[in-house]
């Protein structure tokens, strides 16, 4: 068997998958499967911009994880790729010439556009539901006469909308992938991943309340309350335009919970009713999807709490309301194990509803289209996968040569060549974007 490897450094944290496919190939095309994958601890590779050893350190496990899955004798040979993904995007906004003026090849590690995120998790669930091609029972490889599925992505930062789209009429990306050509359109709507999401949420109602210190949130569960800095709102480009006049970064915020869950879902609609979302035309969406990532963590949480299926838009919405109507005391009763998280999914479970059907068109026909998956199998559905398989040329691009990978070498040493390449380009961000709001911290 042969080997690959891809970190995927997200917004909130970094994960490690190390796959795997036979040696032989038919028309470049191998049989490749998740071997495993290692979640770093920590946060995302972004958040070490004033540290960057730390970042190092921090994959020291996940690394010595994949050189014990990895053969020794295909150490040499295993390509390792880094792609960065939204995170990244909004420091890069801060200083666009930064990675640029770094002395390093960036060949190996690189920022990945929202489209392309969108694109490469489209290829990752389209090929492991064997919609490109698949193993007959004959033993020749055939190409299935199915429609491909969109793919839903809900990531820290961004989410991505990718689909095959009939309308000639619609902005679309032509691919030629397996010998057939497809037309399809992808978007990702920067800040509007969970995490920006959630940031943005709390810098609404601060400014709406004169940006006093101590406040109610109608989308935390009664019960509840938290302190935190102004700096850990307003420390985002995405919620920059929500600052005070005078920003204290250092300013302790006390804020309860009072949970109303029609307050947190006009709350929630707000975000979807700023131009930044609509305005922009997205065509009708069409065929199956599949939605990952947060998309599934949130709609797994409220079937498990609420014990009910959601299979339409009025299941969705009445499961948000369930769960955004219950107490801290009974979260913590439900999912004790989930504390960390459970404040969130309230003000997650009303956005995801709203982008759904108001953002994204799915009505009460359409939704039921919609399976929310985290694997294929044992693979995780995710951009890694489509990444990898376009850099190791597993799978043809519109254009030969386009699509090339880094030529394979010693990976643990290129490992840290390729995080000092984003960390560099972090850090110059997070300098000149401290630069920027240190005076009206002042």
């Amino acid at each position: 068997a042969k080997y690959g490897i891809v970190l995927d450094a997200g917004s909130s944290h970094t994960a490690l998958f190390v796959y795997q496919w036979p040696a032989d190939k038919e028309n470049e095309t191998g049989i490749v499967s998740q071997h495993s994958m290692c979640d770093v601890q920590g946060g995302g590779i972004s958040s070490y911009a004033d540290n960057p050893p730390a970042a190092g350190s921090s994959l020291k496990a996940c690394l010595d994880q994949a050189k014990a899955a990895v053969p020794a004798e295909r150490h040499a040979e295993t390509p390792l790729h880094l792609g960065a993904t939204a995170g990244m995007r909004l420091l890069n906004l801060t200083d666009p010439g930064a990675t640029q003026r770094t002395p390093f090849d960036f060949r190996g590690a690189r920022i990945l556009s929202g489209e392309e995120e969108g694109l490469f998790g489209w290829v990752t669930a389209n090929y492991l539901m064997e919609n490109f091609v698949k193993y007959g029972w004959v033993g020749r490889w055939v190409r299935p006469k199915r429609a491909t599925a969109g793919a839903l992505d809900l990531g820290g930062a961004s989410t991505q909308i990718t689909f095959e789209t009939p309308d000639p009429a619609a902005p679309a990306v032509p691919l030629r992938l397996y010998g057939q050509r497809f037309r399809v359109f992808t978007h990702s709507f920067l800040c509007f991943g969970r995490d920006q999401v959630l940031k943005r949420l709390l810098g609404h109602l601060l400014k709406a309340s004169s940006f006093r210190l101590a406040l109610s949130n109608p989308c935390w569960p009664r019960g509840f309350s938290r302190s935190f800095p102004m700096e850990s709102v307003f420390g985002s480009p995405c919620t920059a335009p929500l600052r005070p006049p005078n920003y204290f970064p250092s300013a302790l915020v006390n804020m309860s919970g009072s949970g109303n869950a029609g307050q947190c879902r006009e709350q929630a609609a707000r975000l979807l009713a700023s131009q930044d979302f609509a305005g922009t035309a997205l065509p009708n969406v069409t065929g199956r999807f599949i939605a990952f990532s947060a998309f599934f963590y949130t709609v797994d949480f409220l079937q498990s709490v609420t014990k009910r299926r959601v299979a339409s838009p009025k299941d969705l919405e009445d499961a948000t309301e369930e769960i955004c109507n219950m107490t801290w005391a009974q979260l913590l009763h439900a999912e004790p194990r989930m504390e960390r998280f459970l404040p969130d999914y309230c003000p997650m479970a009303n956005f995801v509803s709203l982008l759904l059907t108001r953002g994204y068109g799915f009505d009460e026909t359409t939704f039921l289209d919609i399976a929310f998956q985290k694997k294929a199998g044992e693979t995780s559905i995710g951009w890694a996968l489509g990444f990898m398989l376009n850099l190791t040329n597993m799978i043809p691009a519109e254009e030969a040569g386009s699509w090339r990978a880094t030529a394979p070498g010693p990976w643990v040493g290129l490992l840290l060549l390729l995080v000092a390449i984003l960390l560099v380009a972090a850090a110059a961000s997070a300098c000149l974007l401290r630069g920027r709001t240190t005076p009206g911290a002042l």
